[in-house]
């Protein structure tokens, strides 16, 4: 600080000497007025008064600081008492604060712009998930390498969680809807079959109805054809016998031994 100051004096020291002779200092006034005024009046003026300050030493500052409020300048001069030295070292001290807290601020924006890059690669990262375990273990395992600290780690470890529960949801959404998808695929074949067996157990039902029809037919055809059978030989009997009694009723008219023809109902 010291040699900020007296390299501020040294360009004070520097200025065109038409500054300083248009303009003499407050200090050199003050003096000369007192050394006046002591054989005049026994009042005496004293440096560090709250006088406004004068246009010669805001143009001195404004020179130094050309970037600075006026206003500032001025406050500057008051509080220090009209020193110039005074105003330049507090004006300096500002600007250093503002220059630090400026650093402070360039170097936390730029932590947390590193932080955004690094949590939009991660980002970009965990949209493709990995498919597996041994993903997922590699992808801990390469974050937790490129961590520069154990804050900076913990912070990974956290969005790398979050991405694995995120992952695991989305992955459980999908497979619930899956399921439902199969779920009405199958009961949509289920309904399909019922139908379908209930068709069959009609034409079953049906077919058993003509089955038990046609033995029905086949029975009475059977016993048809008995009687047919049995017919048949009855009829054949009833030939045998009429042949049989042809014959003898021609026997019986060869053997008569009364000649011509008689009644049939006499004999």
């Amino acid at each position: 600080m010291s040699a900020i100051v007296c390299g501020k004096r040294s360009f004070f020291e520097e200025l065109p000497t038409s500054s300083t002779s248009t303009a003499p200092p407050v200090a050199k006034k003050l003096r000369c007025s007192s050394s006046n005024s002591s054989s005049t009046s026994p009042v005496r003026l004293s440096p560090f008064t709250n006088s406004p300050p004068s246009s010669a030493l805001i143009d001195q500052l404004r020179a130094v600081y050309p970037n600075m409020d006026k206003q500032l300048l001025e406050k500057a001069l008051e509080d220090s008492g009209n020193d110039l030295d005074s105003a330049i070292k507090s004006l300096n001290e500002l600007c250093l604060g503002y220059v630090d807290v400026n650093s402070s601020s360039v170097a936390l924006s730029l932590s947390n712009t590193a932080t955004n890059e690094e949590y939009i690669t991660l980002e970009n990262q965990s949209e493709k998930n990995p498919r597996n375990g041994a993903e997922w273990v590699e992808l801990f395992v390469t974050e937790m390498m490129n961590a520069t600290s154990v804050d900076d780690a913990r912070c990974r470890a956290m969005r790398m969680l979050e991405s694995l529960e995120k992952s695991i949801t989305q992955n459980s959404g999908d497979h619930a809807q899956t399921l439902h998808k199969e779920n009405m695929v199958v009961k949509e074949q289920i309904e399909v079959l019922l139908r379908e067996n209930t068709i069959l157990k009609r034409a079953v039902s049906i077919q058993h109805e003509r089955q038990k029809v046609y033995e029905e037919s086949t029975q009475e055809v059977q016993h048809l054809k008995q009687l047919l059978s049995m017919y048949q030989e009855q009829l054949r009997t009833l030939e045998v016998n009429n042949y049989a009694l042809t014959m003898h009723l021609k026997q019986a008219q060869e053997s008569n031994c009364m000649p011509g023809r008689f009644h049939p109902d006499v004999f």
